[in-house]
């Protein structure tokens, strides 16, 4: 739980000090632990750019999440 808080704490500050860049979602918990165990645990192992990576997800998840909210104002016009 300790941990859980303090990756809470985490991007609570990321998200009122750098609001999230257009076409982004603000960064979450479990972005947060994935890219510190990218870039702290495991930086030998990490093939690729964790950022690129971190970014390509979060970019993926703002479509998501406008293409959901557009689908669901649809349906609504329909009701």
């Amino acid at each position: 739980m300790t941990a859980h808080a303090l990756l809470a704490v985490i991007a609570a500050n990321e998200h009122t000090n750098r609001p999230a860049p257009a076409g982004l979602i603000a960064l979450t918990c479990n972005e947060i632990r994935r890219l510190l165990t990218v870039l702290v645990i495991e930086p030998a192992r990490a093939p690729a750019c964790p950022e690129a990576w971190s970014n390509w997800r979060r970019r993926h998840q703002h479509r998501a999440r406008t293409s959901h909210y557009r689908r669901q104002e649809a349906a609504r016009a329909w009701t």
